[in-house]
């Protein structure tokens, strides 16, 4: 996957969350999360991914 690729998955991504609206974005998506993580197959893989991201977001109090 190229750079490309992933601008458009991002721009996407926005118009989805967009689309959805701000009520039911979380739950849009813990779904995407999911059926990524069931095509991906590797729940190890997932589980790090998902502390990748959320990585720069967490704070310490």
């Amino acid at each position: 996957m190229n750079h490309a690729d992933l601008e458009n998955i991002y721009a996407a991504l926005a118009r989805k969350i967009d689309e959805v609206g701000e009520a039911q974005s979380e739950l849009f998506l813990a779904k995407l999360v999911l059926l990524l993580a069931h095509n991906n197959g590797d729940a190890e893989e997932v589980l790090e991914c998902i502390d990748g991201a959320s990585a720069s977001l967490v704070t310490n109090n």
